[in-house]
């Protein structure tokens, strides 16, 4: 009796084996895709490793869950974002056009004409839509025609039309809309909200 009761303990195991490997088996090939793709492949110290592009993706050490107040502010912010940053997208455009313009100007009278109907098209164009933003919009795009440009409100204005122009503009905006011609963008620090905003955009996330 006790020399029975190993070997039925061997074949209990044998079947158990057995049944183990026919299922991982199936599985095994049931799993296996009837398709493949195409991938691109990089040869590296002669072996060949596929080499798959991914989408950039935005980790963050930690989630902040948003109070209400909160998430009434962030949904203001995408709004105001949304508004102006095809008009910071087009000065930019606008500004590296008209730059170049400038330069290639053989006289001082020839820029300043050039200029003067710049400013004309862009008034005709743009005077009407600009003068709906509001005060927060407005400081928004100040921000972001820096972002796309390199240059401040303030520079630009001065480039174009004179450091008297510049001065006026500067100092009656901050009178009377809060604005700041001289205003940086701040991806890092301040704006990182505008920044994640806008990323959100060009991914087609918002």
């Amino acid at each position: 009796m006790e020399a029975e009761l190993p070997m039925k303990r061997i074949l209990l195991i044998a079947v158990f084996l057995l049944l183990t490997g026919i299922i991982f088996g199936q599985e095994v090939k049931e799993s296996k895709p009837n398709k493949g793709f195409v991938v691109k492949t990089a040869v590296v110290d002669g072996d060949t490793i596929p080499s798959i592009e991914v989408p950039p993706t935005v980790i963050n050490d930690y989630i902040h869950i948003m109070s209400p107040s909160e998430r009434w502010e962030w949904e203001r912010l995408v709004r105001n974002v949304k508004k102006v940053y095809p008009y910071a997208k087009l000065a930019g455009i606008k500004f590296r056009e008209y730059n170049a313009i400038v330069k290639a100007a053989n006289s001082e009278q020839e820029k300043h004409r050039l200029m003067k109907k710049a400013e004309k098209e862009l008034k005709a164009e743009f005077e009407g839509q600009l003068k709906d933003l509001t005060v927060s919009q407005g400081k928004i795009l100040v921000k972001l025609v820096y972002r796309e440009t390199g240059n401040t409100t303030y520079d630009i204005v001065k480039e174009l039309r004179g450091v008297i122009v510049a001065f006026f503009w500067q100092n009656l905006g901050r009178i009377f809309a809060g604005y700041n011609l001289k205003v940086q963008y701040q991806p890092q620090g301040e704006d990182h909200q505008i920044e994640a905003i806008i990323f959100m955009i060009e991914s087609g996330k918002l």
